[in-house]
C-alpha cells in the first residue's frame, strides 16, 4: 500500500533547524526525511485490533512541527519510527480482529489516536489510564506495540496519510450518518479543544482571551459557545479568514495580532480593560488583564504576551504545542499568581455531574456546529501531493483554508 513515511535522518533535521523561519514553505516537504513509499500493511497486533482505510486525514499543527523540526525532542524516546503521520482521521472499517466485536465491515468511524494501556494490552492499567485518562498514559513504551504516544507516531500503527492503519477497536467511534466527511475530520481536533474549554470553565461573567485563531484557536472560540459560555470573548485573529470564522464562531471582540508592540499592546489593554506600563527596558508591563486565556499558538511571543494579558489570579490555558520557548519574561506569571494549565489531547470529563468522554461529547456536538465547521476544510489534497498540502498547511495566510486535509 502507498503511504506517507518519516524517517530519522539527521543531516535533515539539523538543516531544517538552521534553516528555521527563513526556509520557503514549499521546501519543507523536500527537506524533512519524508517520502511516499510502498510498504507493506501493518500487521493487527492482537485479535481486538481492525483495519482502517482512511477517508479524509487532516493535518495537524503537531505535524507541522515535526515536518518543520520544531518539535521539542522531549517526545522522541516514546516515539518509534519509521512512522505513517496523520491522527486527524475519518475512514471505514475494511477487516476485523478475530475478537473485535464493536464494529462491521464498512463502518464509517473516527480514530481517538491516544495509545494507552487498553491499547497495549497492558493489565493492571497505569493510573492515569485507570482514570480515564489515556492520552496521559505511563506506559506508551511498552505493551503489545512499539513505543508511541498516538496513532501517528507509532511504528506499528500506520497512519492516516496512507491507504491504511490499524486501531484498537477501543479507539475508534462510529460516524452519524448525517455528519460528512469534512465535518467528522475535525472531531479530534474538536475534541482537544472541548478538553481545553473545560479546563478553564470560564464563568458567564468572565472575560476570555484567545490567542490565536488558527485551526485550534477557532476550534477553542467553538467549543466554549458549544458548551454554553456566555462570557465576554475576545480573540487575536492575524488573517482575514480568520477574523471571519471568529466572528462567525461567536467572538465579541476581534484584535490585531502585528503592529508595533506598544501600540498592539494599548489596543488589547483597552479592549480587555487592562492598564499597560513602560519599563526603562523591555516589553510593557500590563495590570489587570483577562480572567481566562487560551493560548493557541504557543510560540516564545505569544506565550509571553498570554502572561502579560492575565490578570493577577487569572487563569491561563496552554493549548497550542510549544516546542522549546525561549525569551519569556517569567516575572508576570509569579507576580499575578496565574494559575498555569496545559490541555493536551482528551479523557474523561466530569459535566453537569456526570463522567463522560471527550470524543463523545465532540460527536454528540459537532452535528449543531458542523454546518459553520465545516467552512474551515478546505479541499482535500491527495496522497501524491502531500508536497503542496503540507505547503498549504504552512500558509494558511495564502489558502484562507484553516484545516488542510488530505485524502488518501
Amino acid at each position: 500500500m502507498k503511504a506517507l513515511e518519516f524517517r530519522k535522518s539527521i543531516p535533515r533535521y539539523a538543516l531544517l533547524r538552521l534553516l528555521g523561519s527563513r526556509c520557503p514553505r514549499g521546501m519543507v516537504a523536500r527537506i524533512a526525511p519524508l517520502s511516499l513509499r510502498e510498504v507493506p500493511p501493518p500487521r493487527l497486533p492482537t485479535p481486538q485490533w481492525v483495519r482502517v482505510r482512511p477517508t479524509l486525514a487532516g493535518i495537524c499543527g503537531s505535524d507541522l512541527a515535526t515536518f518543520c523540526a520544531k518539535g521539542s525532542p522531549y517526545l522522541a524516546p516514546i516515539t518509534s519510527m519509521p512512522f505513517v503521520p496523520g491522527h486527524e482521521v475519518v475512514g471505514t472499517v475494511t477487516e476485523l480482529g478475530a475478537q473485535a466485536r464493536r464494529f462491521a465491515v464498512g463502518d464509517r468511524v473516527v480514530l481517538q489516536p491516544a495509545l494507552g494501556c487498553t491499547v497495549r494490552g497492558i493489565e493492571p492499567q497505569c493510573a492515569a489510564c485507570a482514570a480515564g485518562q489515556d492520552a496521559l498514559c505511563c506506559n506508551v513504551m511498552r505493551g503489545d506495540i512499539s513505543s508511541g504516544i498516538q496513532t501517528g507516531y507509532c511504528r506499528d500503527t500506520g497512519g492516516g496519510f496512507s491507504e491504511g492503519f490499524v486501531a484498537h477497536q477501543s479507539q475508534l467511534y462510529r460516524v452519524p450518518d448525517s455528519l460528512p466527511d469534512r465535518a467528522a475530520v475535525l472531531i479530534e481536533p474538536f475534541a482537544c479543544a472541548l478538553h481545553a474549554a473545560l479546563r478553564a470553565r470560564p464563568a458567564d461573567a468572565d472575560t476570555v482571551l484567545v490567542i490565536g485563531c488558527g485551526a485550534i484557536g477557532l476550534l477553542t472560540v467553538a467549543a466554549l459557545r458549544a458548551t454554553g459560555c456566555k462570557a465576554r470573548i475576545l480573540a487575536v485573529a492575524k488573517y482575514d479568514h480568520q477574523r471571519a470564522f471568529a466572528s462567525g464562531f461567536g467572538v465579541d471582540v476581534l484584535l490585531p495580532a502585528g503592529g508595533p508592540i506598544g501600540q498592539r499592546y494599548r489596543h488589547w489593554a483597552d479592549a480587555i480593560g487592562a492598564e499597560v506600563l513602560d519599563p526603562e527596558l523591555g516589553k510593557p508591563a500590563v495590570i489587570g488583564g483577562a480572567d481566562v486565556t487560551f493560548d493557541c499558538v504557543a510560540s516564545s511571543a505569544s506565550i509571553d504576551d498570554a502572561i502579560r494579558f492575565t490578570r493577577s489570579g487569572g487563569r491561563l490555558v496552554l493549548v497550542g504545542m510549544p516546542g522549546i520557548p525561549r525569551g519569556i519574561d517569567w516575572t508576570p506569571l509569579w507576580y499575578k499568581e496565574l494559575n498555569l494549565h496545559a490541555a493536551y489531547a482528551y479523557g474523561r470529563e466530569q459535566v453537569t455531574g456526570k463522567s463522560v468522554q471527550t470524543f463523545d461529547m465532540a460527536i454528540e456536538l459537532l452535528p449543531v456546529w458542523s454546518a459553520r465547521l465545516i467552512q474551515l476544510v478546505g479541499d482535500p489534497y491527495e496522497l501524491a501531493n502531500y508536497r503542496a498540502a503540507i505547503a498549504a498547511a504552512l500558509d494558511t495566510g495564502r489558502t484562507g483554508i484553516a484545516k488542510t486535509t488530505i485524502a488518501p
